[in-house]
């Protein structure tokens, strides 16, 4: 393992992915906040098992207004790694949804990613030097029924990475997505084992990715090996699409 002198912001860090990645950059030697919305005992696990001095967790709603304001304040150094996990899902039909429901995941997946990198760009921009991984989606490259409005952010998020990466490319600052396809964690949930293997049969692969296998290609796009990588979308989805 190469010792690393850097600072990295991860989003959604409690998550099975996000966990992953946060796993991923610590035994890379980084530095971390490591955002959590609601379960603070995965983020409590890391600290224990990376130490308290390479941690600093961070409770935040990024559904909410003030979210990304809780965010900066409680960041007191510089970083030049963000890797923004966070997100949710809803299945059915689009006509379904409720007002409510569509505000908070317009916030978390569009609005929140948009002032996140605004509030920390200027400083990277400062220092030319930075790197941006924002973890889309399959279905923000080609849609899914019954996960309109879901679909519609990740895809939101892939047109930010492209046209942030072109406007930062000269600062030193490079900005990807990784887009998974079908992902063993807890948001898939709802679909019973029947339902999980018909999936499954689907992508060429024959079997769902797992969490740490989206956490080493972020590891790759933040690396020296991808120097030369920016406004990319990696899609780690078992040659599903």
């Amino acid at each position: 393992m190469r010792k690393l002198n850097r600072t990295a912001l991860i989003i959604g860090a409690s998550g099975d992915i996000g966990k992953e990645i946060a796993r991923s950059l610590l035994y890379e030697g980084y530095t971390t906040y490591l955002h959590y919305h609601r379960d603070k005992q995965t983020i409590l696990e890391l600290m224990e098992e990376y130490g308290p001095e390479k941690i600093t967790p961070i409770q935040a709603d990024l559904s909410g207004d003030n979210g990304v304001q809780v965010l900066k304040r409680s960041v007191f150094t510089s970083i030049d790694t963000i890797v923004f996990n966070a997100g949710f899902t809803y299945y059915g039909l689009m006509t379904d949804i409720e007002e409510d429901t569509k505000k908070e995941m317009i916030q978390l997946n569009i609005t929140s990613l948009y002032s996140t990198v605004q509030a920390f760009l200027p400083e990277m921009i400062r220092r030319r030097n930075g790197n941006i991984v924002v973890i889309s989606s399959i279905w923000g490259e080609i849609g899914a029924s019954c996960e309109v409005l879901y679909s519609m952010t990740k895809g939101a998020q892939i047109s930010f990475v492209k046209a942030l990466a072109k406007e930062v490319a000269l600062n030193g600052i490079r900005v990807n997505a990784v887009a998974p396809g079908a992902v063993s964690t807890k948001m898939l949930q709802n679909f019973t084992p029947d339902e999980l293997q018909e999936i499954s049969a689907e992508i060429p692969m024959g079997r769902l990715a797992l969490p740490h296998e989206i956490a080493e290609s972020v590891s790759f796009l933040l690396s020296e090996k991808a120097s030369y990588i920016t406004g990319q979308v990696l899609g780690v989805n078992g040659g599903w699409n």
